[in-house]
């Protein structure tokens, strides 16, 4: 009978077996395909049904505050479902709100876009938050004795309105518009700090935006988490 020989502790560790370096690299490869298939729903998601916006400017304070990330329902106004009065809403401004020609391919808009509400880049120039006051055929107007907008001669209530300008807080700016079938009226809640449809008065379309313009609805506040809260749509 002979003695086993001990391992001499100089020897090299066991290397992998010959099967291990094609599972890491099959495991990889998983990896990345489960990885790039995220990305594509994540960009449909995006895409087609709910996208993520951070608010860059105070023109809707008090409802929506600078740096608020917002959740926008982009399938609010399909099948057959148009803007009201009282949402709130993302649109494309070229061409109303801002100058023609950016050629900004849908699919760069959607990465600009959700980077910017993380807050990795700026959001796309030519989008703009507001809320609708006055929908195609209405006839908007200020102001009242009161300093109320009218829509067709009824007073607005608009509680959400910030309180800074005192009694001309609905708006300091006079006018007087019908608004074509098929546009929309648009102003920020804080109309001493909004550029809205009463600054493009004179650019086509008298200020007012195409409907088919409208990216989607805004739903909800999703960030930071003090803000948390679903958005009040609608006047009343």
């Amino acid at each position: 009978m002979t003695d086993t020989p001990a391992p001499d502790a100089s020897d090299p560790a066991p290397g992998p077996t010959p099967a291990a370096a094609p599972a890491r690299r099959s495991g990889l490869r998983r990896s990345a395909l489960w990885a790039a298939v995220a990305l594509v729903l994540f960009l449909l998601v995006n895409a087609f049904a709910v996208q993520p916006y951070r608010i860059a400017s105070g023109s809707m304070e008090p409802t929506l505050r600078v740096e608020d990330r917002v959740l926008v329902n982009k399938l609010a106004y399909r099948f057959g479902n148009h803007p009201e009065r009282g949402d709130v809403v993302v649109f494309d401004g070229t061409g109303t709100f801002a100058a023609d020609g950016t050629g900004e391919h849908p699919l760069a808009r959607v990465l600009r876009t959700t980077v910017a509400a993380v807050g990795v880049g700026e959001p796309p120039g030519n989008d703009f938050v507001k809320r609708v006051v006055g929908v195609g055929g209405d006839r908007v107007t200020c102001c009242d004795e009161q300093g109320r907008i009218e829509v067709n001669g009824e007073p607005l209530t608009e509680d959400y309105l910030h309180p800074e300008g005192g009694p001309e807080r609905a708006s300091a700016v006079p006018f007087d518009i019908v608004v074509a079938e098929g546009r929309l009226w648009v102003m920020g809640d804080h109309r001493a700090a909004s550029r809205d449809s009463r600054d493009h008065l004179g650019r086509p379309g008298g200020g007012t935006v195409p409907v088919e313009d409208v990216i989607g609805r805004v739903e909800w506040t999703g960030w930071p988490p003090s803000r948390w809260s679903a958005l009040r749509n609608g006047h009343g």
